[in-house]
């Protein structure tokens, strides 16, 4: 069937009221309404407007990290962040739920939330991170709790944005501490970025402080050069740096090295998949018999292992392959992983077999905000000749930057099924 057609079918299926199709249609449940399970759920709608799809999502609102960086800073709108979740399913006639998602009951293929239970026969799960704060507190959860509530890293909660803009624009000097997660976690270089700009934010107000950025991770060297060039007298970049304890309430980190007091601080520890991976039994045991920490799946279908019925998108993801480990967790490949996942669903539903496809992913970094510069990284993928998944990536510099940037995340905005130019 030729696209116009799919989307003219979509349509048409849309327009059908949902108990009217519920009783004959196959169920496409999509827990996530990140990156991964939007592009999942719009893409289901064009693949196969016979299923009957919906999105489950605690928030009412779809709020992006791509962009956030430049948003803190000043230099991005809000608007461009915020997008309707009703919006979007409306107009790709798919159902959205803001709901809480409580339980995955893989067996029954039943979920359990606090809108109540919906069964599937396909489930797709973009559930994206959890931070562990367990290397940092041990069992500690009332020290992990205040953390999150006072210095959250806003990576991995889209609502803590709001919170450390607030944070920033009432620090008045001092030392600000940024920890940077040991890798893997959600989007490589927006951590670095991001120290630039509060650099130069700092810089441009005539803040007394710095900002040390605490990297447990071999040295950024594109980013080091950019400190010491630009932000010499604002930013202090300690690479390879591991933390030993923090205290929150004494606003105390001990490395390896030094004792540092600060007066505020964003702090990102280790990332793992989210909590409903763990609970549905989804995460296993890593070679030296310790959990691996994120969702097992077959590289090629991204099937979660062991059940033919649940697939797997996004940041959630554990190695990809031997040859480079996982996929980077960046916002455009999640986005490719959720249309990948919901071509299998598309495929098997209607009794047959998906091509194997494979993701792709670009970013765009602010290397420096006045004159803008930018990065961009691109990141390919192709089969090797013994069925691995090989890895390239390319990077290049622009001097003079004209909001590509912006460019590029409207343009996945409308993909994800948001309204043009939104």
């Amino acid at each position: 069937m030729k696209r116009r057609a799919l989307l003219q079918a979509a349509a048409a299926l849309a327009a059908t009221p949902f108990l009217a199709r519920a009783a004959t249609a196959q169920q496409v449940v999509v827990v996530g309404g990140g990156w991964g399970g939007l592009a999942a759920a719009r893409a289901l709608r064009e693949l196969a407007p016979q299923l009957e799809v919906t999105l489950l999502e605690r928030n009412s609102e779809f709020r992006s990290q791509p962009l956030s960086n430049r948003w803190l800073a000043g230099l991005a709108p809000e608007a461009l962040l915020r997008h309707d979740y009703r919006q979007a399913a409306q107009r790709w006639g798919y159902r959205f739920v803001a709901t809480e998602v409580l339980e995955i009951d893989r067996a029954a293929r039943k979920i359990a939330t606090s809108a109540g239970r919906f069964g599937y026969d396909w489930l797709i799960l973009a559930p994206g991170i959890r931070e562990d704060f367990s290397p940092w507190y041990g069992v500690d959860r009332e020290a992990a709790a205040f953390t999150r509530r006072r210095f959250a890293s806003a990576f991995a909660a889209a609502g803590e944005q709001v919170a450390l803009k607030a944070r920033l624009e009432n620090f008045k000097g001092g030392d600000l501490v940024m920890t940077i997660p040991p890798m893997p976690y959600r989007c490589p270089p927006a951590p670095y970025e991001r120290a630039g700009l509060i650099a130069w934010w700092m810089k441009r107000r005539g803040i007394k402080g710095r900002l040390l950025v605490l990297d447990p991770n071999q040295p950024a060297l594109g980013f080091d050069r950019i400190y010491r060039d630009s932000f010499r007298d604002q930013i202090t970049y300690l690479p390879q740096a591991r933390i030993r304890s923090i205290d929150p309430y004494r606003q105390q980190l001990i490395t390896e090295f030094e004792t540092i007091d600060f007066a505020e601080a964003i702090l990102a520890p280790p990332q793992q998949a989210a909590d409903l991976a763990w609970q549905a039994g989804l995460v296993a045991g890593a070679g030296d018999g310790k959990p691996s920490a994120w969702a097992v799946h077959d590289p090629v279908t991204l099937q979660a292992a062991g059940d033919e019925r649940v697939f797997l998108a996004g940041d959630v993801l554990d190695r990809s392959s031997p040859l480079f480990g996982f996929y980077p967790k960046t916002g455009e490949l999640a986005a490719r992983l959720g249309r990948i996942a919901a071509t299998q669903v598309a495929a098997r539903a209607a009794g047959g077999t998906a091509e194997r496809q494979l993701p792709q992913s670009t970013c765009y970094v602010i290397a420096r905000p006045e004159p803008l510069e930018t990065m961009r990284l691109e990141t390919t993928f192709r089969w090797r000749g013994d069925g691995l998944i090989q890895q390239t990536v390319r990077q290049s510099y622009n001097p003079q930057a004209a909001d590509e940037d912006i460019d590029w995340a409207r343009r996945m905005f409308a993909e994800l099924g948001f309204a043009p130019g939104a």
